[in-house]
């Protein structure tokens, strides 16, 4: 059933009752008229049969009927009664509208039996005389403790009923009056309950949107009253913790989105309750569209799939390593689980945390390629030395030719031996100055820098007959470290000669181009593989490893040259082509 206004519940309850209140009192009143209406019209033939019994005096013989029944209609007529004198033996003396002789003995009439006992008679019966619904009333006529006889008065009831009906005409309207007055006074007394009611439901409809800035009116009768004010205080309770929640919701939101590490939260389904943003950025998904999904349907992982399954299955913290592909390589995850419980302490998911330990794993990786690189780059010379001194010491040295071809390998492996140590010495001094800041830039032209670093190099290039061009404007200028950005240069430039055909170019071209400062270094020597062009800026990374340490590197030059640079805020591009030459590109902040 559907539900109804409360309106529309109390007012006609209201209406109803005040009907029903109507008809009793109706019902009553009416009844009460009509008996107070029988009792007075029975008073009233009373007083005429009183006033008329003495008409009768010395008439009471049967032998004056004829006169009785005259002076009954004479009566009669005059008093629109009908008057019917009966002897005690109910033989009828005279009637004002019968012929008494026609007339049925009425000892057995009701109003009449009470006569001998000296008692009034009243009876409203219907007359079989006059075929209709008439009121009786005897009265004794008593004269020396004899009663003579009964003189009856009556008249019809029509006559009575025509009074109350008009009586109950006129209480009809009135009733309708005060039906419709009620009905009118009813409505405005449910208004009245109700309106309070209905803002109040409007009230909570707001505080239900959120809009609990607004309050309910405190106005009505006293529960009213109280209700409004209960829900005010609600409104002011919910306003207050709502607020406390979106101030722990943002906090934990800012908290989890300024997580370097990804947290990922699942129920026991292994639906995702929470995904921050590092996690999301870690398995390349949008973290909204992930909500509420599983994680089979979004994160397809194997690894993480089964670690989430381990952690939920065995309740307890759980710890491992994942290894996820991605575009810039394989990228290692350390992954730590815990069961995710409610305030009850009831296990409601698991909660992840993943901590992207790639650059430390590479970190890891290029120290031990660091280490082993290191050690064998020493190891060459070193081995080369020692053999040389055991031949020597064996007797060599005895023989001036061959200990002269063996004292020059000592000291041409003495010499890559202080060169591999000062390029490292070098390299440990840009990185450990670059850390600590402590590596002062000053704003200065670049062409006094490139033109040193040619002069520097200019021997190389004569021995090979290769020629080295510098393009740069003496307005060109830089925030830079002179004395390293030549060594970059230098390092650069000397790579450029050693790749560089007899008789070949090197060209060193610098220019400033919007907000950058740009320093190419470009040569159309032997080139550089594609497949070795992301690794050639690493420690002792050889293209070639057998030509390199022909032509005396060290494998550190391009390391330094980068470190130099990110020294100075900027960055080392390279575009090379196999067999057709390489050009390396210096890429610093400008001065405007």
């Amino acid at each position: 059933m559907a539900d109804r206004r409360l309106l529309w519940q109390l007012y006609p309850t209201y209406l109803i009752i005040t009907l029903i209140a109507l008809l009793a009192v109706s019902w009553y009143t009416s009844g009460a008229l009509r008996t107070f209406h029988a009792e007075q019209t029975a008073i009233n033939l009373e007083a005429r049969a009183r006033l008329i019994e003495g008409r009768f005096d010395g008439l009471w013989d049967p032998a004056h009927k004829d006169s009785v029944d005259a002076l009954c209609k004479q009566l009669g007529k005059a008093s629109a009664t009908r008057i019917t004198v009966i002897l005690p033996d109910g033989k009828v003396l005279g009637d004002s509208q019968e012929d008494p002789a026609r007339m049925d003995n009425h000892a057995g009439r009701p109003e009449v039996a009470l006569a001998p006992g000296r008692q009034i008679g009243v009876s409203t019966r219907f007359s079989n005389t006059l075929q209709q619904e008439m009121m009786y009333v005897a009265v004794p006529v008593v004269e020396d403790a004899v009663v003579l006889g009964t003189v009856r008065v009556s008249i019809p009831v029509t006559a009575m009923d025509r009074t109350l009906s008009g009586i109950y005409l006129r209480l009809t309207g009135v009733g309708l009056l005060i039906a419709l007055m009620a009905a009118a006074l009813s409505l405005l007394v449910s208004r009245w309950i109700t309106r309070p009611l209905e803002e109040m439901t409007l009230g909570a409809q707001r505080f239900a949107r959120g809009e609990l800035d607004r309050r309910l009116a405190v106005v009505g009768s006293a529960e009213i009253a109280a209700l409004g004010a209960a829900l005010n205080r609600m409104a002011g309770e919910l306003d207050e913790r709502i607020q406390a929640m979106a101030r722990q919701r943002n906090e934990l939101e800012a908290v989890l989105s300024s997580m370097s590490e990804g947290v990922l939260a699942v129920d026991n389904d292994e639906r995702i309750i929470r995904l921050n943003r590092a996690a999301a950025k870690l398995m390349a998904i949008d973290a909204k569209k992930a909500q509420g999904r599983r994680i089979l349907e979004v994160i397809r992982k194997v690894e993480l799939q089964r670690f989430v399954a381990r952690t939920l299955a065995s309740h307890e913290s759980e710890e491992g390593d994942i290894v996820l592909p991605s575009p810039e390589g394989e990228r290692y995850l350390q992954v730590h689980g815990a069961p995710l419980r409610d305030v009850q302490g009831e296990d409601i998911g698991a909660l992840v945390v993943f901590s992207d330990v790639t650059r430390l794993r590479r970190l890891e990786s290029v120290r031990r390629d660091f280490v082993a690189n290191v050690s064998h780059e020493l190891k060459t010379p070193i081995t080369a030395i020692k053999g040389s001194v055991e031949t020597l010491l064996s007797g060599a040295l005895s023989e001036p030719q061959t200990a002269e071809r063996f004292l020059g390998i000592v000291a041409r492996q003495s010499d890559r031996l202080e060169a591999i140590i000062d390029d490292l010495l070098a390299l440990s001094r840009v990185e450990q100055d670059a850390e600590q800041d402590a590596i002062a830039l000053a704003l200065g032209g670049i062409r006094p820098v490139l033109a040193a670093a040619q002069q520097a190099c200019q021997p190389s290039a004569d021995e090979k007959n290769v020629e080295i061009r510098l393009f740069c404007s003496p307005q060109v200028r830089g925030r830079i470290n002179a004395p390293l950005l030549e060594q970059a240069v230098v390092n650069l430039l000397t790579n450029a000669i050693k790749y560089s055909p007899a008789g070949g170019k090197v060209v060193v071209d610098a220019a400033q181009l919007g907000d950058q400062l740009m320093i190419k270094v470009q040569d159309w020597g032997s080139g550089i593989a594609a497949e070795h062009l992301p690794r050639i800026f690493e420690r002792f990374y050889r293209v070639d490893p057998a030509r390199s340490r022909k032509l005396g590197g060290t494998g550190l030059g391009l390391s330094i040259v980068k470190h130099i640079i990110q020294a100075h805020g900027g960055q080392v591009v390279v575009h090379s082509t196999l067999g057709e030459g390489s050009v390396f590109t210096l890429i610093l902040p400008a001065v405007g």
